[in-house]
């Protein structure tokens, strides 16, 4: 099986909440209304890609040392039928998106994913999240 990390096609962004106080809304609504930014969300994205860029040197040795697949991971249900037919398990550890087959039952996920470890992202149907639940971290 040649399971490989791609570009993140499924959705190129997850929507996040954040809450803020009133002063620092109004001063991003300032910066915006003055023209440095397009919008809150422009400024936003900004803020956080350069703190991305501040650590970035901790984020390549983390994901180095804990061996994590960095981009997008897929499985379908012909990989897990793969590795149950061999009789072997996967641990997923991902940073970015890992995406589980919508054909894939939660029996055959048990049967197949020891643990799986998302940072970011997991898109997978309802039942087969519920059924790796406990081997989730």
């Amino acid at each position: 099986m040649n399971l490989v990390a791609t570009k993140a096609r499924v959705s190129d962004t997850e929507k996040i909440t954040i809450n803020l106080g009133p002063v620092d809304l109004g001063q991003i609504d300032l910066l915006v209304q003055e023209g440095f930014y397009s919008n809150r969300t422009d400024l936003i994205r900004t803020a956080i890609r350069n703190q991305l860029n501040t650590h970035a040197d901790v984020v390549r040795q983390t994901v180095a040392r804990k061996q994590l697949v960095l981009g997008m991971q897929h499985f379908t249900r012909a990989d897990l039928q793969g590795l149950a037919d061999a009789g072997q398990s996967l641990h997923i550890q991902v940073l970015g998106l890992a995406s589980i087959a919508l054909d894939v039952t939660p029996d055959l996920a048990r049967q197949t994913i020891a643990s799986i470890t998302v940072l970011g992202a997991l898109h997978a149907s309802a039942a087969v999240k519920a059924a790796l639940a406990d081997r989730t971290h």
